[in-house]
């Protein structure tokens, strides 16, 4: 089985506040890669985890997905951004960034437990909200030394 990934290297900015948010992401990124760990400074990474989260929502609007909902929480885990195709389909993102590639880099960062919490906060935020149940996904947004990486169906409910 193959991922299709998506890349927006070679993709123009289409917004000022695009542009921004990507400056922005660059200045902390150059700001923690001084620094001997992977944005795992509290307050600081908060701030960081924030601004990846914004860069990924702009270049994923640009994929044509409405916005839904940002950052929801339930006791059991954490949902970055919930997005929506233009067919429907809810997409939940988790959105990861690693300064270097140490220990699997971004993407391997969301093992199986992650994933669990994430599908448990899914069924939260389906709970919550009456009517049909829509076609879900799981994404996964991954930040590897600053490029950013779309892995569109990264798991699966059922695997977890």
């Amino acid at each position: 089985m193959t991922r299709k990934t998506q890349t927006d290297e070679a993709r123009p900015t289409l917004c000022h506040a695009a542009e921004c948010a990507r400056d922005h992401v660059r200045d902390d990124m150059r700001d923690t890669a001084r620094r001997p760990h992977n944005f795992s400074d509290g307050a600081r990474s908060k701030n960081v985890g924030a601004a990846f989260e914004a860069h990924a929502m702009t270049f994923l609007q640009r994929q044509r997905l409405r916005f839904v909902a940002r950052n929801v929480v339930c006791r059991g885990g954490e949902i970055d951004l919930v997005m929506r195709e233009p067919d429907g389909a809810l997409v939940f993102i988790e959105v990861r960034a690693r300064a270097h590639g140490r220990y699997g880099g971004a993407a391997a960062s969301v093992v199986r437990q992650k994933q669990q919490r994430i599908v448990r906060a899914a069924q939260h935020f389906l709970s919550a909200h009456d009517g049909a149940m829509p076609a879900c996904r799981f994404d996964v947004i991954a930040f590897e030394r600053g490029r950013l990486v779309w892995l569109r169906d990264a798991f699966r409910a059922d695997d977890c």
